[in-house]
């Protein structure tokens, strides 16, 4: 069991073993391993409608703590009941992600879900170079998030203004990066683990680093493998939580 301030939440809600309690908890975490190409409220819905069917209930509180991308996969915790009072302190917690960075291009988005907008020389772009890039990424620092991205500004999502081709306005939000840790260079794709505060974008950080090696970069494959001190080894997939519920 994991405690966060009052909340006890127990990981053992549902496990593969299919053993589910009788009654619905009033405070409960579920660990999911969000798939590709879902957003985080899809995830929400579908997890909130199976656990009404289940325990035939007309409704029950369930949401995220953080979302995550759709293109990008890995921990979401999903809060249930009572627990979505501790939302926010469950988010708290540094975030870990495995992340694929391609150099040479760029994208609206920063990311896969718009095409490529501009290309960029990369093959001046060295390991050594990037090893160094990536320690001086290290800190506290202020950060541009993508204007594709579901901050809001004068009461709208900055992603739809941007799609309805309004200007965006983002001001820079303090974050940390904890630790880069290199894991390969295939050119153009560098792997790369991250860990960081609440609140870091990734596809930023890969706009920033494009620039911090002379060209231009986007994220390619995005996956978060823990928050706070969730992991996902701990999660269950979407397939295997649906079947446990229906």
């Amino acid at each position: 069991m994991t405690t966060a301030g009052p909340l006890i939440v127990d990981r053992r809600f549902l496990t593969l073993s299919g053993q589910i309690p009788e009654n619905l908890p009033e405070n409960a975490v579920l660990l999911i391993d969000k798939p590709k190409g879902w957003t985080s409220a899809d995830a929400v819905r579908k997890i909130k409608f199976g656990l009404q069917k289940r325990f035939r209930l007309k409704n029950v509180k369930v949401g995220h703590a953080g979302t995550l991308d759709p293109l990008a996969t890995g921990v979401l915790v999903l809060c249930i009941g009572r627990a979505t009072k501790s939302a926010q302190d469950l988010q708290a917690g540094r975030k870990e992600y495995l992340a694929g960075i391609t150099f040479g291009a760029t994208t609206p988005t920063f990311d896969m879900e718009k095409e490529i907008d501009a290309t960029y020389p990369y093959g001046h772009i060295t390991v050594a170079d990037i090893k160094s890039a990536l320690r001086g990424m290290e800190g506290e620092q202020m950060q541009y998030p993508p204007v594709y991205s579901a901050k809001y500004v004068d009461g709208m999502r900055a992603y739809e203004m941007a799609r309805a081709g309004q200007p965006v306005d983002l001001k820079a939000s303090a974050i940390t990066i904890y630790g880069t840790h290199f894991i390969d260079y295939a050119p153009p794709v560098l792997s790369v683990r991250i860990e960081c505060s609440k609140g870091t974008y990734i596809r930023a950080f890969a706009r920033d680093l494009g620039l911090a090696l002379g060209s231009g970069a986007y994220l390619s494959e995005l996956r978060r493998t823990a928050s706070g001190d969730f992991r996902a080894e701990d999660c269950l997939t979407m397939e295997d939580a649906v079947g446990l519920l229906g």
